[in-house]
């Protein structure tokens, strides 16, 4: 159990009273309307841009999840925490088409590439799987951190699990629901230090106590290594480089839960280089989640701190290293961790329900009462999150590679449908749809199998749930491919004037132009520096 001094309540007391202050600062800048709730009136700088896409992308999940794959597997997933140069393209290619449809949500913009069917079963798709990944895991990995680190195990009866996992759910949901898209953005700027801070003191503290780097290396020995064989049972080479392409251009440049971060900027120059600056943190959660873990195990191997599962490995490191003054700044940063996350999810939700399934059946509902609906659909979001958390354990063992599994399963389908549709006018808008449900299909397939693993034994379906997670993501992204091309060769093309801006050859001058306008020499620097740090991590650690 923690014991928390003084200066540790000082250092929370401080935070959230900051967090107060952002969120007051937010609700006194009345919301006049939905783009002002959920793109926070398009006026974000790439400061805030930046800071928002780190925040949302890294939460409690990191911390908890990525420190225990790290425990567990060394540097195998390290590869989704190296995919910097997948957010540039974000920022250098995906951007003009986001921004000059001037769209709220990415299946808006599926719907004026290909049909309003796209658009709806887009939203499907997202919304479930906010429950299955970001509500969940999210949660869970909070509810494992806090009592962990507390030792609590129950109060009034009740597992202390879903006291605190709830309770920080719900102080979020409240800030979200009041600030809306303002104070998400504007806290993630207070949260993004205080999280780095934090874990930049338990990695510090961590190699202080294991005897240093070279130790660390010597103990986790063949799981320094990212480039894995061929044939190795979980993480071979191929799977790794191809599949975690397909998962990270899906998140990184086609989910709506990123790319609302740029849909609120200023203009194109502030959103290119707000996903710049995200560039640069991303390439910090190997150090500063994923190296503790391997911290951990080898403490644990050493017998200076010992825990029961690899998820407990980063609030082990909380409980039993920190000194007094310091804990106060961790568990700032893992609140600030859980709460970011949350927070994005939520406004996220509330978008996507609100602007692609409720106004589109009721288009004469005032923005006030969308508003409403927004908020209420985020709460139904998250009470499904957390009657999934029962069924994680089932699927994989590990949090962080519950999370890559799952998100293998539905990101094959809708990276395949934006890539070809983006860069060919050929591919239809009924290719488009049925590409969407043939991915999410197939993919749902092997997830409703996957408890039932051992039961398949011997049957013809075994070979679903036997096939390594990530061939199995690149075999989806292959047939979903197929499927839409011999599709796209039998049906009606869309006509020229719906492609207009919506593809490589038919994005107007006007956008081009303003690209252009905005590029300067920092532009290229910066894309070179992230480039080659992301080479040099790959190189060090091949």
């Amino acid at each position: 159990m923690v014991e928390l001094s003084t200066l540790d309540w000082a250092v929370l007391a401080g935070f959230f009273v900051l967090l107060l202050g952002v969120v007051v600062m937010s609700m006194r800048q009345k919301e006049e309307d939905t783009a002002d709730y959920f793109l926070a009136g398009r006026n974000a700088s790439w400061l805030v841009i930046g800071a928002s896409i780190f925040a949302s992308n890294i939460g409690s999940e990191h911390l908890v999840g990525l420190s225990g794959s790290g425990a567990q597997s060394g540097m195998a997933l390290a590869h989704w925490e190296m995919q910097s140069w997948i957010i540039l393209l974000l920022g250098w290619i995906f951007i003009p088409f986001y921004w000059s449809s001037k769209v709220y949500t990415m299946p808006e913009f599926l719907e004026r590439r290909f049909n309003s069917k796209s658009r709806t079963f887009l939203s499907v798709i997202s919304l479930i799987s906010y429950v299955l990944t970001k509500v969940a895991v999210t949660v869970y990995a909070g509810g494992i951190a806090f009592k962990t680190i507390l030792g609590i195990e129950s109060i009034w009866g009740i597992d202390f699990f879903w006291i605190s996992a709830i309770g920080l759910v719900v102080i979020t949901g409240i800030y979200t629901v009041l600030g809306g898209m303002k104070a998400i953005m504007w806290t993630s700027v207070l949260q993004t230090p205080v999280l780095i801070i934090g874990s930049l003191v338990i990695l510090v503290v961590g190699l202080d106590k294991v005897g240093g780097w070279a130790e660390v290396e010597r103990i986790n020995d063949a799981n320094m290594h990212l480039i894995r064989s061929a044939s190795d049972a979980e993480f071979p080479w191929p799977g790794i480089v191809f599949g975690s392409f397909i998962i990270g251009f899906w998140y990184w440049c086609t989910d709506q839960y990123i790319v609302q971060r740029v849909l609120s900027a200023k203009g194109i120059k502030e959103a290119r280089r707000g996903t710049m600056f995200a560039g640069y943190l991303k390439l910090l959660p190997v150090f500063i989640f994923l190296v503790p873990g391997m911290i951990a195990y080898a403490l644990n191997v050493k017998g200076i701190i010992s825990y029961e599962s690899a998820d407990q490995a980063f609030p082990t490191l909380v409980a039993e290293l920190l000194p007094a003054g310091v804990k106060g700044i961790v568990i700032g940063g893992l609140v600030a961790a859980l709460m970011s996350s949350l927070a994005s999810l939520f406004n996220s939700s509330a978008t996507l329900f609100t602007i692609d399934f409720y106004k589109k059946f009721k288009p004469e509902s005032s923005e006030k009462h969308l508003l409403k609906v927004g908020r209420i659909a985020t709460i139904v979001i998250v009470v499904l999150g957390l009657l999934w958390i029962p069924v994680m354990s089932l699927i994989a063992d590990v949090l962080y590679e519950y999370l890559q599994s799952v998100q293998s399963l539905i990101a094959p389908g809708i990276a395949a449908v934006f890539l070809l549709g983006l860069c060919s006018k050929r591919i239809t808008p009924t290719a488009g749809f049925v590409g969407l449900v043939s991915g999410f299909v197939l993919g749902m397939i092997r997830l409703v199998l996957l408890p039932f693993k051992d039961d398949l034994t011997g049957s013809s379906f075994a070979w679903i749930t036997t096939m390594n997670w990530l061939y199995y993501c690149i075999l989806l992204f292959v047939v979903v491919v197929a499927i839409m091309i011999v599709v796209s060769i039998f049906t009606k093309q869309a006509d020229e004037e719906q492609l207009k801006g919506l593809t490589f050859s038919s994005l107007d001058k006007a956008t081009m132009k303003e690209v252009a306008a905005g590029l300067d020499k920092w532009d290229y620097i910066h894309t070179a520096g992230i480039i080659g740090i992301t080479a040099f991590i790959y190189y060090r650690f091949w």
